[in-house]
């Protein structure tokens, strides 16, 4: 088990959630000050390494894997208030996930970051992120694999409040480059995208557009939109390479920061944007 450090650890620990009575209660959070706060958890699903191949492969009967489990997440950081009884309501301003796949150990990695300006953090939001796109991973392969198991879903680390950051001991080594072994298991690597100096969107190509654009994602700078709007992007990337005309059919969606968005939409430093053809479940 990798060590861990609580930044709280010797103040006067109290449960929030209780009042005098002992009762459960939302805790009044209308008094605190607004800050930056950021929280980021992780998770995995270990599968057979057949279902994994196939998942990779994307020949798994319910299509691409990833791309559903991502929307999923997203979805239910948003939708914690309504899963968790305590929770705030919470505007989220960034919410992004990273799945690595391990050979080695035949599992997913799930990690997911949750951002906002506000009065209460999000480390419920990350965590929630975390099972439901593990779970959605577990239902999209569950047809050939219902050995799967789910584990290891912990918070990594959080910042903004009253309370401080914290940091789980191991994840700070990886943020800082160096790997995490556990046994005799090497370490995996996830990254929610290095930062650019300059103003930029980061853009991503999902499902069966990776195939027909040639590359899973890309930065743009800002200055090389001549509008700052989806339809600026399209024009863009589709003067770079004629591949990207697969960005103006009409079934063809985009969304920006995880909400769906027209030719119109806005788009500001920072910004992560997707395309992707419609998903189907069932």
């Amino acid at each position: 088990m990798p060590e861990w450090r609580d930044d709280t650890e010797g103040e006067n620990m109290q449960l929030t959630h209780l009042n005098a009575h002992g009762e459960a209660s939302m805790v009044d959070v209308g008094d605190k000050e607004e800050t930056r706060r950021e929280a980021v958890a992780s998770g995995r699903i270990v599968m057979q390494p057949e279902t994994l191949e196939l998942l990779v492969d994307g020949a798994l009967p319910k299509g691409d894997v990833i791309a559903t489990a991502r929307i999923a997440g997203i979805q239910a950081a948003k939708r914690t208030h309504e899963l968790i009884p305590l929770c705030h309501s919470l505007a989220l301003s960034k919410v992004a996930l990273e799945f690595d796949v391990d050979l080695a150990q035949s599992c997913v990695h799930v990690e997911a970051m949750c951002r906002l300006n506000g009065r209460t953090g999000v480390e419920m939001e990350a965590l929630t992120a975390v099972s439901v796109a593990c779970l959605t991973l577990y239902d999209m392969c569950k047809a050939v694999d219902k050995a799967m198991r789910i584990d290891a879903v912990q918070l990594e680390q959080k910042s903004g409040g009253q309370r401080g950051d914290y940091q789980r001991s191991a994840y700070a080594s990886q943020r800082a480059g160096e790997p995490i072994v556990t046994g005799d298991s090497a370490a995996r690597e996830v990254s929610l995208g290095d930062r650019c100096a300059a103003p930029y969107v980061r853009v991503k190509f999902l499902a069966e557009l990776r195939e027909r654009v040639g590359e899973s994602e890309a930065v743009i700078a800002l200055d090389e939109l001549e509008n700052c709007d989806v339809a600026g992007l399209k024009a863009t990337l589709t003067a770079r390479d004629s591949a990207f005309e697969a960005l103006g059919e009409r079934r063809t969606l985009c969304a920006i920061n995880q909400v769906m968005a027209n030719d119109s939409a806005r788009i500001t430093d920072e910004d992560e944007v997707a395309f992707f053809p419609p998903v189907t479940g069932g």
